[in-house]
């Protein structure tokens, strides 16, 4: 006899459906109407002028919004790798059982958590700046902040695996080190995987802030745009259009090692294997 199936919501009546149904109405003739009122005054505003719009169709400045989005990426990706490796030192140190070690590595997890990646972007470029260029001050900026919120996610995942896989693999001959590389970091990064995704996301929109020593990203090109052409709210409006495209790459690349995880960890390792890894 098969278990009841469980019911997470009334299904709705002829009332309800048709109340859904003027209230999407509703809300798309609302958001219709903002949309229409934003033109509006964009063309009131004279933003909406041929000549406001007409410098994005020179092949220069394509040019040079295109190598602002290189930048973004590269300061994007380079930082996400490094704030990855940080997080998982850290969140290891945390987890060790010698008070010598994590009471040092949350010392100094909290203190990068808790200031602003502003200001360790600005401190780097301030104390380095001369010697590793605005890129290494961005790039170092965002991975002392967003790795230390990793190493907190991650700290999280791996808490969250039951016990009792630590237990088996324990009880199977398994040491320390190898629990936690094959049992427990697997499980807790796949299951933490959404959540770093958003934090990846958020770290991409972070570079922006490269902007503020002179790191020539996306944000700085658009700046310079706007300026030189007068036109500086459809060069944002375009910049924001491409951080967007940008982000949709990103998560669509953070989704695609996701699945590959989920694929990898279908075939399921039972004693025998866990055994044979220890002997090997």
């Amino acid at each position: 006899m098969s278990a009841p199936t469980q019911v997470l919501f009334d299904e709705p009546g002829p009332k309800a459906r048709r109340n859904n149904i003027i209230l999407s109405i509703v809300s798309a003739v609302v958001l219709a109407g903002l949309i229409a009122f934003v033109i509006w005054k964009f063309a009131d505003a004279g933003q909406l002028d041929s000549a406001k719009w007409y410098p994005f169709s020179f092949s220069q400045i394509q040019l040079v919004l295109l190598k602002g989005m290189g930048a973004t990426l590269k300061v994007a990706v380079v930082a996400s790798v490094l704030a990855l490796v940080v997080g998982v030192v850290f969140a290891l140190l945390r987890l060790s059982s010698k008070k010598v070690i994590s009471v040092p590595g949350t010392i100094v997890l909290e203190f990068f958590r808790g200031v602003p990646v502003l200001l360790l972007i600005f401190a780097m470029f301030l104390i380095f700046g001369n010697t590793i260029g605005a890129f290494w001050s961005v790039v170092i900026g965002l991975t002392l902040y967003n790795g230390m919120v990793l190493a907190e996610i991650i700290r999280a995942g791996i808490l969250a695996v039951p016990k009792g896989q630590r237990e088996a693999a324990m009880a199977i001959g398994l040491r320390p080190g190898q629990v936690m590389s094959l049992v427990l970091m697997p499980q807790a990064l796949r299951a933490m995987m959404p959540t770093i995704i958003a934090q990846i996301v958020v770290l991409l929109k972070d570079s922006a802030l490269g902007f503020i020593v002179t790191y020539q990203d996306l944000l700085y090109q658009v700046n310079l745009i706007g300026r030189e052409y007068n036109n500086l709210l459809p060069t944002f409006l375009v910049g924001a259009v491409l951080f967007i495209i940008i982000n949709m790459i990103v998560a669509g690349i953070a989704r695609w090692l996701e699945k590959r995880l989920q694929r990898k960890s279908t075939a399921p390792v039972g004693a025998e294997g866990l055994s044979a890894q220890t002997a090997a």
